[in-house]
């Protein structure tokens, strides 16, 4: 599976989450609303998730595996920092 586009829907300074992107998956699958996070140990990402019970959620998609989450991150992770330094340069 590969990745073929990273949309940076918005970029937030407001409390934690700093970002939200949707992920295409070789042209033909996409996911919204994945959260790009500030955590204790950096940026992280989220999945989409509902409301299961009262205070617990469920991803309602999600990597299978660890390896595929870190593929995943960083290909999140790299566009949302291009398109803060878009953001920087637009402001000059």
């Amino acid at each position: 599976m590969e990745i073929t586009d990273v949309r940076v829907r918005k970029i937030t300074d407001d409390g934690k989450m700093k970002g939200i992107v949707s992920v295409t998956f070789n042209n033909l699958f996409v996911v919204h609303d994945i959260k790009i996070i500030e955590g204790q140990n950096g940026l992280f990402i989220a999945m989409p998730s509902r409301k299961i019970t009262e205070g617990e959620f469920r991803d309602i998609a999600h990597p299978i595996n660890s390896h595929m989450r870190q593929i995943l991150q960083d290909s999140i992770l790299n566009a949302y920092e291009e398109a803060l330094a878009k953001m920087e340069v637009a402001m000059e």
